[in-house]
């Protein structure tokens, strides 16, 4: 699959995951917020704004002025371009970049700006007229009740995480073995100064132009223990606080351009970055932690590929019950998954989550001098997505 279309080398970067509530992207409309810190992260890694041709945004809760999508967007940034809004739930992110590569594929455009971001601070309520309920009138928070209730299954999606962990046998004392190596692999990361090449740091102004904070670090991660970990109380079979993510928010922008285009605007010219195959499944009701492995094991099978060939495998692990699953279908170490840090640490802003997860994912296979890098995670409504990329 587009074949044609590159990631150039560098071109990228998210802000930091600061949990709810924790950070003054709490207090901004995230769509607005998203395009301007875009046009200083590209500033920052010397690409001109005027070599933009197109955007594809990403989000999944409602933001001011959503109606006007990616030219709004565009606009913040500093620049008037066309485009469209996507979103998937917790793929969103990396579809997103699936879609730009598509674009420049198909021979539209030759540099497609993919940006995504979203804020679960604050989100809005929505009050809805509902003829056919007994209320006449229904109103929603968007992020908790959506968390809260699958319609299509009247679950929760811990719940989900509970069922399918009691299906693959799975202990609480390996999911808490995960968890606590999610954390070292991210705090390792940290010291290293690794995250520092994939995040920017952002300053928030108010609207008189006064400096509400500085977004620099993924407030609210504090380091866990086995013990600790042990100690807390399952909310379903396996799940407790520790073993699943947090609501967070955030942005991250990624550009995907043509071969000749990725040449000019990489600071690695000499570094590839190549589409090779995306695939998506969807698995039975209430099983979504299933479905990313499930996804992975029909990528292979359709491009001839074996676990043995990545050089980087990264997911979306909401529940460290995914990885447990994903270890027990595909037969991999969980040890050698997510070794720069994974969402189940830093957070969860759905938007931009995934295309987060592909930014470290590549920095990591370029430090390897690159292979293929495995990209996946699952959506609500037990969807699996998965992606490989080549980096030469």
């Amino acid at each position: 699959m587009s074949l044609k279309a590159r990631i150039p080398y560098g071109t990228w970067g998210s802000s930091f995951f600061p949990a709810w509530q924790m950070s003054p992207l709490a207090e901004v409309n995230i769509g607005q917020f998203a395009g301007e810190a875009a046009g200083r992260i590209l500033g920052k890694r010397k690409v001109p704004l005027t070599e933009l041709e197109y955007m594809i945004i990403g989000s999944t809760i409602p933001w001011h002025y959503k109606f006007w999508t990616a030219p709004m967007v565009s606009s913040c940034m500093g620049v008037r371009l066309p485009g469209y809004h996507v979103e998937q739930a917790c793929a969103t992110g990396l579809q997103a970049v699936l879609l730009a590569g598509t674009e420049v594929s198909q021979g539209a455009y030759d540099a497609v700006c993919c940006l995504t971001f979203d804020r679960t601070s604050d989100s809005p309520v929505g009050v809805f007229p509902e003829r056919r309920s007994y209320a006449r009138t229904v109103g929603i928070t968007d992020v908790w009740d959506n968390f809260g209730f699958d319609p299509a299954t009247e679950k929760a999606m811990v719940t989900a995480a509970g069922l399918t962990a009691r299906k693959y046998n799975i202990t609480k004392k390996e999911v808490d073995e995960i968890t606590a190596h999610r954390y070292k692999q991210y705090f390792d990361a940290k010291a290293k100064g690794f995250l520092d090449r994939c995040m920017v740091p952002l300053e928030v102004l108010n609207m008189q132009g006064r400096s509400m904070g500085v977004v620099d670090h993924d407030a609210g991660v504090r380091e866990v223990s086995l013990s600790t970990l042990g100690a807390m109380r399952e909310l379903d079979t396996c799940v407790t606080s520790g073993s699943q993510t947090h609501a967070s928010d955030g942005i991250a922008v990624l550009l995907v351009t043509t071969i000749e285009k990725a040449k000019e605007l990489s600071l690695r010219p000499e570094v590839q970055i190549e589409f090779v195959a995306k695939t998506e499944v969807r698995t039975l009701p209430s099983y979504m932690p299933e479905a990313p492995a499930l996804a992975v094991r029909k990528l292979l099978s359709q491009t001839g590929l074996k676990m043995k060939d990545m050089a980087v495998v990264k997911n979306h692990n909401p529940f460290a019950v995914n990885d447990a699953i994903f270890s027990r279908l595909l037969e991999h170490d969980w040890h050698n998954v997510n070794n720069t840090g994974c969402p189940l640490v830093y957070g969860h802003p759905q938007g931009p989550t995934l295309t987060r997860v592909l930014i470290e994912a590549l920095e990591e296979a370029v430090d390897l001098g690159g292979g293929y890098v495995l990209v996946f995670g699952c959506a609500a409504g037990d969807v699996g997505i998965a992606a490989v990329f080549k980096v030469s």
